[in-house]
């Protein structure tokens, strides 16, 4: 493989979908919410994305069978209150290095473009390293519109000393280039474990702003699976990471959220 590139698995025709990207990142927390959305409300995969910047590795089941690293757009037709389209994006991974999540996501923003996505929704967490003893949400906007309506969800504004690094950010960034508007959502989390509750925190404002009715319930039950999904997967770039030398000055992307 030496180039990015999506397989279309079904055609399908959407009315101005909105986008909402959920990759691997702190906690999982964006992750576990839209695998809970996509499973609640029965959306179906449409197409997947490969690429070079990908990890050099594949995922092992329990029952010995290969998993390529992936990522995985859903669609869901005429959805909630407003009955609205909408493209979910979910996966294994993200880019390794900054040239590849530059090039992943100009592809993903070039595809989901031509369905006529204007509007963004990216799921993530915001590690503190210590037990978190009531999840808040926090979140960023592409103007100061949106995010004052944020704040009327209670959503606590990221404040201007941090920044979004990984794909929840760098979308909204490059999205904003290409006249689209959008937020950022991020749980709470302590960072070291799969978050179901910074999860269920999420998708209760998550829902709450798009009006979509989606049960938590079996949140912490899903958690268990994906850990167990994610846990080799850490490992294995764990182990990778580490026997890279990052060069002087060169950002460690491992805590990408």
């Amino acid at each position: 493989m030496k180039k990015t590139f999506i397989t279309i698995l079904e055609e399908v025709e959407l009315n101005q979908p909105i986008f909402i990207e959920a990759l691997p990142g702190i906690g999982h927390v964006g992750k576990l919410a839209a695998d809970h959305i996509i499973d609640e409300l029965g959306a179906v995969k449409f197409a997947e994305i490969y690429s070079p910047s990908f990890p050099p590795q594949v995922l092992v089941d329990e029952n010995g069978v290969i998993e390529t690293m992936k990522n995985e757009f859903y669609y869901l037709k005429s959805a909630g209150e407003y009955e609205q389209d909408y493209i979910i994006l979910v996966g294994n991974t993200q880019g390794l290095s900054p040239e590849g999540q530059y090039e992943v996501c100009g592809f993903i923003l070039d595809f989901v473009e031509k369905y006529g996505v204007q509007e963004l929704y990216t799921l993530g967490g915001l590690a503190t390293g210590q037990p978190v003893e009531k999840t808040k949400v926090f979140g960023a906007a592409t103007n100061l519109e949106k995010a004052k309506n944020l704040e009327e969800f209670d959503v606590t504004l990221r404040s201007a000393d941090g920044g979004i690094i990984g794909a929840s950010g760098l979308l909204l960034g490059m999205g904003t280039l290409r006249g689209m508007e959008g937020v950022c959502l991020m749980g709470e989390t302590p960072g070291y474990f799969i978050d179901a509750e910074a999860a269920k925190a999420l998708l209760n404002i998550l829902v709450a702003l798009l009006n979509l009715e989606v049960d938590t319930e079996k949140l912490d039950e899903r958690a268990k699976e994906t850990r167990k999904m994610i846990s080799k997967a850490q490992q294995m770039e764990q182990e990778m990471m580490e026997r890279m030398t990052l060069k002087p000055g060169e950002e460690d992307l491992r805590y990408i959220g």
